[in-house]
């Protein structure tokens, strides 16, 4: 009698094995069109019948699911830049409304009503803040630095000006002008043998114009000189302040190459240290020529778009034309990503079998790149899908007649009676 009840046992879990199955292909089936969904698969284990006592005759079965956490989906493009997907290895580091942190390769991103960008599960995309055009650095890029990322649309950008190039050719034939008369020296008579100008910006965004001059002190010595123009009187010297930077500038007499290329520094008025470089300067046999004339910071203007780079960074488009970097998006990975604990929302939680978050800057340590305006796909496959229930379904039905059978068997033992 005993073995016979066992085989009603072995039956219902052979019927729970395949309704877990069945579950999980229904799971994958709803979720075929979600971003970022990872594919669930029903895993089979046997239970001996020596695990359920020496006199027990027949065996069972039980299931486990596992999420295809490190598949990935094909790309699809979209029209939003905050549509995100990695090419690659990683994931996003999000947040929910209750502060906890999670993993997610579900990169549909939108601004909400504050500016946060949140995607379709509503969590908020978490990165680092950067200042300026200046990068963050990858040792800062801790689980204590994260921020919740946000555009601000509604204001104003500027950015002080912190670092400039002045590549520009110096003629070789040019006279020397003598130590009183240098344009350092600020002298009423002061005597230049060239000039060219440049605007930066102040702490407030304000233009701020300066004048370059370069007179030849000796013989493949040149002396640069930056005034504030604004500082000028009847349109020269002497200026009403001394110049902001002066830098000696020698070259080499078999080339014309620079020798001393230190760079320029000098601090704006109402505004922030300078420092320009200069290396690529030149004294060749040729009249003066400017090659490159660039600095950093720009006018208080408002965003036109959003950019976001393979590398993470995420820089806002101003309606000046000028780019100014906003937040540095991590990608974060841990040592077992198939043992993350699956949540939902297409998240991920960390736990002791996966290993803690690690973040890095995308493209390095083995992490994917960020692709803008793209989605990943969901992992899902319906054809596969689609034949698995069918197996699983008449796995179903085999156990309810082995069911049946164990029924019919204790019919007639009932009835022998």
């Amino acid at each position: 009698m005993s073995s016979n009840f066992q085989l009603f046992n072995t039956a219902v879990m052979g019927m729970s094995a395949q309704t877990d199955a069945l579950a999980n292909i229904s799971e994958n089936i709803a979720n075929n069109n979600t971003v970022g969904f990872k594919r669930a698969t029903t895993h089979f284990q046997t239970i001996l019948s020596g695990f359920q006592g020496p006199q027990q005759a027949g065996g069972g079965v039980s299931t486990y699911t596992r999420y295809d956490v490190e598949g990935k989906g094909a790309l699809i493009s979209t029209n939003s830049s905050t549509d995100l997907a990695i090419q690659g290895d990683g994931f996003f580091v999000v947040q929910d409304n209750s502060g906890n942190i999670f993993l997610t390769r579900a990169g549909s991103f939108n601004p909400d009503v504050n500016g946060k960008l949140v995607n379709s599960a509503g969590y908020t995309l978490m990165g680092f803040s950067v200042n300026s055009n200046e990068n963050i650095s990858a040792a800062n890029m801790t689980s204590g630095n994260l921020t919740e990322v946000a555009i601000q649309e509604n204001k104003l950008y500027s950015n002080p000006t912190t670092n400039g190039v002045i590549s520009v050719n110096l003629p070789a034939g040019a006279s020397i002008v003598g130590p009183a008369l240098l344009p350092s020296t600020n002298n009423p008579g002061a005597n230049a043998t060239i000039k060219t100008s440049v605007s930066v910006y102040d702490n407030l965004g304000q233009k701020v114009d300066l004048d370059i001059y370069y007179a030849k002190s000796a013989a493949n010595t040149w002396e640069a000189s930056i005034y504030n123009s604004a500082d000028a009187t009847s349109g020269g010297f002497p200026y009403a302040s001394a110049a902001l930077g002066v830098q000696a500038l020698s070259f080499s007499p078999n080339n014309g190459e620079i020798i001393n290329g230190s760079p320029i520094n000098f601090s704006i008025p109402n505004g922030q240290s300078v420092v320009v470089d200069v290396s690529q300067t030149t004294q060749l046999g040729s009249s003066f020529e400017v090659n490159n004339l660039n600095f950093n910071g720009n006018a208080p203007a408002g965003v036109k778009e959003v950019e976001i780079g393979e590398d993470g960074v995420m820089a806002y488009r101003l309606d000046n034309g000028q780019s100014i970097n906003a937040y540095k998006l991590g990608l974060a990975t841990v040592n077992a990503p198939s043992r993350l604990k699956n949540y939902t929302g297409n998240a991920f939680i960390t736990n002791s079998e996966s290993g803690q978050m690690m973040i890095g800057e995308p493209g390095k340590g083995g992490l994917g790149l960020i692709q803008s305006s793209s989605l990943e796909a969901s992992t899902v496959d319906l054809a596969t899908e689609l034949s698995s229930m069918i197996i699983a379904q008449r796995s179903f039905a085999a156990n309810s007649q082995s069911f049946q059978v164990a029924s019919e068997i204790l019919q007639i033992l009932n009835n022998l009676k």
